[in-house]
Formats: C-alpha cells, sequence, structure tokens
C-alpha cells in the first residue's frame, strides 16, 4: 500500500516533555524514542511537519523571538540523531480569539499543505490532546493518540476517537514500515486508504 505523504505532529507532550508554557531553549527534552521513531519515518520517504499552539505568545509570557529558539533547540536536538524536520507551524493566539489556525482549526496544517504540496486528507495528525485528534479528523486524515503528555492518561477522548492509540513515535513508526507490506484499504483513516 502507499503510506501517507506527511506525518503531522504535536510538538509539546507528543515529541518534547510537556512544560507549562515552554519559552527557553535550555528546557526542551525529547521524549523517550521520537529521535529513533522520526529517523524511521524519515526513511520510509515521509514528510515531517510540526504544528503546535503557542498561546504563551499572545499572553505575553513569552516572545517569538523566545519560540524561535525554542524551536532552533528542537531542530538542533532532532539533527545530532540525524532527524530534519520539513517545517514548524505556531499558532500564537489565546483559545479567546477567533483564528483559523489554532487547533484543532486547520489552518496551520492547510498552510503546511500549500507551502509543501500535500493533501492534508493524506496524512496523519499525532498528538496527546483532543484538539490534536480533531485537527486530524476535521482534515480528514488518519489520527493516532500518543500516550504520553496529556496522552498518558487517557485512551479515549469522550467523542473524538483516533484511529491509533500509540506508546510513542516509535510504535508509529513501526505501524507505517510494517503497511509498506499490507493490502491496500489495511490501514486508513476516514479518507480511505492513503494513496
Amino acid at each position: 500500500m502507499n503510506l501517507p505523504s506527511c506525518i503531522v505532529l504535536d510538538r509539546d507532550g507528543t515529541l518534547i516533555h510537556e512544560r507549562h508554557y515552554l519559552s527557553h531553549p535550555d528546557q526542551v527534552e525529547l521524549l523517550p524514542g521520537v529521535l529513533e521513531g522520526l529517523s524511521r519515518i524519515r526513511s520510509l520517504g515521509l514528510r515531517l511537519v510540526v504544528v503546535t499552539n503557542q498561546s504563551g505568545i499572545g499572553r505575553g509570557y513569552f516572545s517569538p523571538a523566545d519560540l524561535e529558539a525554542v524551536h532552533d533547540r528542537l531542530h538542533s536536538l532532532l539533527a545530532e540523531g540525524g532527524v530534519e524536520l520539513d517545517a514548524i507551524y505556531h499558532c500564537p493566539h489565546t483559545p479567546e480569539e477567533t483564528c483559523p489556525c489554532r487547533k484543532p482549526g486547520t489552518g496551520m496544517i492547510e498552510q503546511a499543505g500549500r507551502d509543501l504540496g500535500f493533501d492534508p486528507k493524506n496524512s496523519v495528525v499525532v498528538g496527546d490532546k483532543p484538539c490534536d485528534i480533531q485537527l486530524g479528523k476535521n482534515v480528514g486524515a488518519v489520527t493516532a493518540l500518543v500516550r504520553s503528555g496529556y496522552g498518558a492518561r487517557r485512551t479515549t477522548l469522550g467523542g473524538c476517537e483516533p484511529d491509533l492509540v500509540i506508546d510513542g513515535i516509535a510504535d508509529l513508526a513501526l505501524i507505517l514500515a510494517a503497511a509498506q507490506g499490507q493490502p491496500s484499504g489495511a490501514l486508513s483513516g476516514p479518507g480511505g486508504a492513503w494513496s
């Protein structure tokens, strides 16, 4: 079967340890298995995109420059293991603001699709919170709840159920690698089999 064209990842609690309004590069710490999992996903030829809500900017807790320094640190940690992200998109708005980009809004993933040339429906959206899963549902993508960060405390999301529940990014890499040898449609989401 053909694989999805892009893996769309949440940041906090999915790739790195959850920190309350993380604003300093020294606070960035990869979760166990992330580097190995992303490396394996990359070896399958898939794009890696991060979409993250960062309302700390809108609340005045940290600046866009602080966020850029955090993302530079994330890029650096991943590069040490030979992994490169295609892009990171962030929403700086608070939940009270009306914007199309804040997850579960689809603005960030739609922009990524335009920028990188993929159909968001032909992706896997991975995260530890209901807003991540709802984002995936909103674009018709396959969704994966990762049981790290906030996801460690739940396996169901009360009406917004993920297509997959995984313990970490390394598990997703194994599923994707195995999917290459399965019949078409064996691993699909609401939009049908990946094509």
